[in-house]
């Protein structure tokens, strides 16, 4: 049996016990920790490792610049089916799908392979690409999440200059940017991880080993399959994984990348799940239209459509990143992850391409 395939069939495991763990994790608190744990204490331990022992050049400064391109690029073509799948880009799920869609959440779905996989160097990178990243779904997407409920709800006013420098606090208090901050000051002041006092190396090797069991225990905790709206959005999430693909595969091409981890790199970041973040953008502006006593069809957002999406984004992005790492060799080749794009593009289009026939005849 290959070390990948081992790995791969080790890391399942995990997921299925956290599955089996579920009817144990009915409190919502204890649920909540073990993300916590993840978030401030393992992810941010894990990238401050890999972090200090890369070498820092200027070139790396492309990497966040790319991610943000390619955020902004989902955002502007994956509405483009919205026709097809029956929505209206203004319509309360129209907005919902338009936020959720172009944001990543690496930390959860894509880490956690990637060091198991690719080793410390590539997670490093990766942390960098998470950078461009956290601007989008922190900032860009609560302005688009802001514009969006004023078009909706004209008569109220919303201060723009106070949200937005709590969201910019938000961003430089976050305790995974926080060691990003810290080890690019000592990378630059010519320290490296080495030369750092045992204590905390020994500390930061010990926390950082919680992160890969815990994550891949939460993924297990949080899959849901509810039936409501599941078709919807499964064909969207497809959608969103063959378009991030076919970008890879054109990034891959044109930029001329033929290092082995930096390929799988380029096509497993995106493919990360749908953020936390714009669901929290989206529970902001339904707070107020509560307030307002708006009806549910004149609502800004669709919460629990929202809630929905980032239910089934989890587990579909865990499958599709560990099916590409454990068969790492085969993607590297240039016709894969076009082949697997387009696949994907069909299988989040075919479910409605009769309907979609049958609504263009009748014009």
């Amino acid at each position: 049996m290959s070390i990948a395939l081992q790995k791969t069939i080790t890391l399942l495991l995990l997921i299925a016990t956290g599955v089996l763990l579920r009817s144990r994790f009915r409190n919502q608190e204890a649920f909540g920790g073990i993300k916590e744990i993840i978030l401030s204490v393992a992810l941010p331990s894990t990238i401050f490792v890999a972090l200090m022992k890369v070498e820092v050049n200027s070139s790396l400064w492309l990497i966040p610049l790319l991610t943000l391109i390619f955020n902004l690029l989902i955002y502007l073509t994956v509405p483009l089916a919205f026709p097809l799948f029956g929505l209206d880009r203004n319509s309360p799920a129209g907005r919902t799908i338009l936020l959720l869609v172009p944001s990543l959440a690496p930390g959860l779905s894509c880490f956690p392979f990637i060091a198991e996989f690719l080793g410390q160097h590539s997670l490093a990178l990766a942390a960098l690409a998470d950078v461009g990243n956290k601007f989008f779904v922190l900032i860009f997407l609560y302005v688009a999440a802001m514009q969006m409920f004023l078009r909706n709800s004209s008569h109220e006013a919303v201060p723009l200059g106070g949200k937005v420098r709590y969201l910019l606090f938000s961003l430089v208090k976050e305790p995974v940017n926080l060691v990003i901050a810290i080890a690019l000051i000592l990378l630059s002041l010519g320290l490296h991880y080495g030369t750092l006092p045992l204590v905390i190396t020994d500390l930061m090797d010990k926390t950082s080993a919680l992160m890969t069991p815990l994550v891949l225990l939460y993924i297990g905790l949080a899959v849901q399959w509810k039936e409501s709206r599941k078709k919807l959005i499964v064909s969207v999430l497809f959608l969103r994984a063959g378009i991030s693909l076919l970008l890879s595969a054109v990034l891959i091409a044109v930029c001329r990348i033929t290092d082995y981890n930096l390929v799988l790199l380029c096509l497993v970041i995106p493919l990360s799940s749908a953020s936390f973040w714009p669901l929290a953008h989206i529970t902001t502006f339904h707070q107020r239209e509560n307030q307002l006593g708006l009806s549910k069809e004149r609502r800004s957002f669709d919460p629990d459509l929202a809630v929905l999406l980032l239910g089934f984004s989890l587990p579909l992005s865990t499958l599709l990143i560990l099916g590409i790492l454990s068969a790492g060799k085969t993607f590297v080749q240039p016709l894969a992850p076009v082949i697997c794009g387009t696949v994907l593009l069909a299988l989040g289009v075919i479910p409605y391409a009769r309907g979609w026939a049958h609504r263009l005849s009748k014009t």
